[in-house]
């Protein structure tokens, strides 16, 4: 079966309207993002809030995180909705929403990297940790440039006849082009474009899931004998699931939820330096644009819960009889007996679209035994195990279960989610480069268009180094639980630290996040294997210990820019002595937003899962499930609006 015939002319009409309109905004709003660096890095505080919430949820809706979370809920069901509390379900939305947004805006900086001079000043220790601030966010960007770039690989080389490397060149390609040339204005305004695709995506999957599934009987007697879970169906947390091999650390949900939830909250707690934030204009703003973020991030779920739904019936109807795929997988490893994780897609790939390369006995076999009319179909499903490939299941379901014309859209919007990610991350990244590393230590006194040429250099830079890294990585999951518990846990403790203990230094936040980065890679050099509760315990610790023993051993900060930073920013936590230098009043207030802030975290985690739990049990038909979630839902909400949001309303709309 020749790829090309996977898309009809209506698609190819519609792919070519989404470039163009691409290829437009990027010309039109390069005039915009070059008249500062101020605008190029957040829009110059000109956006409003609402169109940085929506940008917010695009940059967090990418497609590879779709295809991992679809291969989770393919796997278990709703449950796997526990797993990604590692960082697919963006539990620290409520800690942006709540604290951490509102104290970086209050600072008046313009990257999280110069938040550093801020808070522990103008001298080594500050611009040390200034320095590694943007290390440490250049090193992530690569990481999760790197995740994106195998996703989309993958993605689009079930639709095409080309390797994963070559898909993904090509749209890395056409994604760099349009962020250097926009900036901030870039990410913002392709957002809300793209936004208006995906949620078209989303209403056809979410409907067609639905309306395809009899009852929750029936989907559970099909997900027992596609994935051999017992208890698909259910939403809550448990102690054991089933799942297949290659996914045995998972086994164990609950501790892993456990670990996963504790990660995110302490990620969550020295989160918030992120352009949309330091571009809003009051502390109101903050909170607003944080929560409809939240509630568009809902949309999500359904959407891929839909599409693990049609993954079941597919695999059911395509391949009853799984073992085939493991004679499969035996007969290629037999003849490629080289070959490693790393490279499977590819060769895959290319024994099912150039089958001529390949040696004719082999691919007689597959035929043979696949079947000869789907067994490109088959073989796209095919992990390096011989088992399902879950993370294949998003790009079959589009190619075997939508019809063409929508699947062009539904191809679009994925393509659209994967680069309203990849232009956040990369104009996070050149800000900070730009304006704390350039512009800092080699040029100061650089004007404009010279800062705007190196942002354009910073951006060909990044997504060099990321797509040649990717070229390393097993799979999508692979990456991203490493850059969720191994390295990014390397940098998790100074940026707490630096938020709740007035002791923490420059020092112990340049040199903490140096060693902790560092314990990290060896962690991923030495110990590959580790899994990522013990990865996370690891990296975290070296952390915690480095960083309290050099701010204690060296210098504290200077008491004026300690004074400063507590008076224009109020943080809670360790800030005794400088509190007591607060007016009564202000302390009052200050002790007031604290308790409010803090009383309405507990139910702003439950009511954010509960969010994206209740649509993904109205799918599957869990009434009752989804009745219970509902009702959780609603009553932490009104929690939120009376312990928290009705204060924030009338007390911080000039802060």
């Amino acid at each position: 079966m020749n790829t090309i015939s996977y898309f009809g002319t209506i698609d190819y009409i519609f792919m070519g309207l989404y470039v163009l309109v691409l290829i437009f905004l990027g010309f039109y709003l390069k005039r915009l993002a070059s008249r500062s660096l101020d605008n190029y890095i957040c829009g110059g505080k000109n956006i409003p809030w609402w169109a940085m919430g929506i940008s917010g949820m695009a940059s967090f809706l990418d497609l590879a995180g779709t295809a991992v979370i679809v291969s989770f809920l393919f796997l278990m069901g709703p449950k796997g909705l526990f797993i990604e509390f590692r960082g697919g379900a963006v539990l620290v939305l409520p800690f942006m929403m709540l604290w951490t947004g509102k104290w970086h805006r209050r600072s008046g900086c313009l990257t999280g990297a110069e938040w550093n001079i801020y808070r522990f000043g103008d001298c080594w220790g500050g611009r040390a940790s200034q320095l590694m601030g943007v290390i440490a966010t250049v090193l992530t960007t690569i990481g999760m440039l790197a995740y994106l770039i195998i996703g989309a690989g993958v993605f689009l080389s079930t639709f095409l006849p080309y390797s994963p490397e070559a898909c993904s060149l090509t749209l890395l390609v056409m994604a760099t082009l349009y962020t250097m040339m926009s900036g901030f204005y870039g990410v913002i305004f392709t957002d809300l474009f793209q936004v208006a695709i995906i949620l078209v995506a989303v209403i056809y999957i979410s409907f067609k899931a639905f309306t395809g599934v009899v009852d929750v009987e029936e989907i559970s007697q099909i997900a027992m004998k596609v994935t051999g879970s017992p208890d698909w169906t259910k939403g809550s947390l448990q102690w054991n699931v089933h799942v297949p091999q290659g996914y045995e650390a998972y086994k164990h949900l609950l501790i892993f939820s456990s670990f996963y939830l504790i990660r995110t909250v302490v990620a969550g707690l020295g989160t918030g330096a992120d352009p949309r934030y330091f571009g809003a204009k009051n502390d109101s703003e903050c909170g607003k644009l944080s929560m409809l973020w939240t509630v568009l991030m809902t949309v999500r779920w359904p959407m891929m819960m839909g599409i693990a739904v049609m993954g079941l019936y597919l695999v059911n109807d395509l391949l009853p009889e799984q073992s085939k795929l493991k004679d499969a997988a035996a007969m290629i490893h037999q003849e490629h007996p080289e070959i490693t994780k790393s490279q499977w897609g590819t060769l895959v790939s290319s024994i099912s679209n150039t089958p001529e390369k390949h040696a004719p006995a082999l691919v007689g076999s597959l035929k043979s035994l696949l079947g000869e009319d789907k067994w490109i179909e088959k073989m796209n499903l095919l992990s390096f195990e011989g088992t399902v490939n879950p993370e294949k299941i998003l790009s079959s379901v589009l190619v075997m279960s939508v019809a063409e014309g929508m699947r062009g859209v539904l191809v679009i919007a994925l393509i659209a989610a994967a680069l309203s990610t990849f232009g956040s991350w990369v104009n996070l990244a050149t800000g900070q480069f730009v304006n704390d590393f350039y512009k800092k230590w080699i040029r100061p006194k650089a004007e404009t268009s010279e800062l705007i040429y190196a942002s354009w250099g910073t951006v060909v830079g990044i997504v060099a180094c990321s797509f040649l890294f990717s070229l390393t990585l097993d799979s999508i999951n692979d990456i991203w639980g490493w850059m969720m518990m191994g390295f990014g846990a390397g940098f998790l403790v100074p940026a707490f630290l630096r938020f709740y203990w007035w002791r923490f230094n420059g020092a112990g936040s340049a040199i903490g996040t140096l060693i902790g980065i560092v314990a990290a890679i060896i962690q991923r050099w030495f110990w590959p294997e580790l899994n990522e509760i013990w990865q996370f315990v690891f990296v975290l610790t070296i952390g915690f210990v480095s960083s309290v023993i050099v701010a204690l051993v060296t210098e504290p900060t200077n008491p004026d820019v300690l004074e400063k930073m507590y008076r224009e920013t109020r943080p809670f936590g360790v800030w005794g002595h400088l509190k007591q230098k607060l007016s009564p009043e202000e302390r009052k207030n200050a002790s007031r937003e604290h308790r409010q802030d803090l009383i309405a975290l507990p139910f702003a985690l439950v009511w954010q899962t509960t969010l994206f739990l209740a649509p993904m049990l109205l799918i599957i038909h869990n009434w009752t499930g989804f009745a219970v979630a509902s009702t959780i839902c609603v009553g932490c909400f009104a929690a939120i609006w009376f312990f928290w949001y009705r204060h924030q309303a009338q007390e911080n709309l000039d802060k």
